[in-house]
């Protein structure tokens, strides 16, 4: 399975490149004539990150429009946890 963006569903697209021979004929040619097609990927922009999904810290694929826009919701850094409040003595 290709990678997917889980929130857009972006992925790998399949395009074909043709290659043609000949002289047009409102240029005064023949026409002309496609002599090969090769197959090409348009790949989409993943990221790895990890985001929280129903609590819990996950790797996910997020493409870079996804994580521009700010449907990614990423999670705190290890810095940023919750700390116990100071105790007043």
């Amino acid at each position: 399975m290709p990678y997917e963006c889980a929130y857009t569903g972006r992925r790998t697209k399949i395009g074909r490149q043709c290659t043609y021979r000949g002289k047009a004929k409102y240029l005064g040619g023949v026409g002309i004539k496609i002599t090969g097609r090769s197959s090409r990927k348009f790949k989409a922009n993943l990221q790895k990150v990890r985001v929280i999904i129903d609590g819990r810290a996950e790797r996910v694929w997020a493409s870079a429009k996804a994580l521009k826009s700010g449907l990614v919701t990423k999670r705190l850094s290890r810095r940023q946890t919750y700390k116990h409040p100071a105790k007043a003595a």
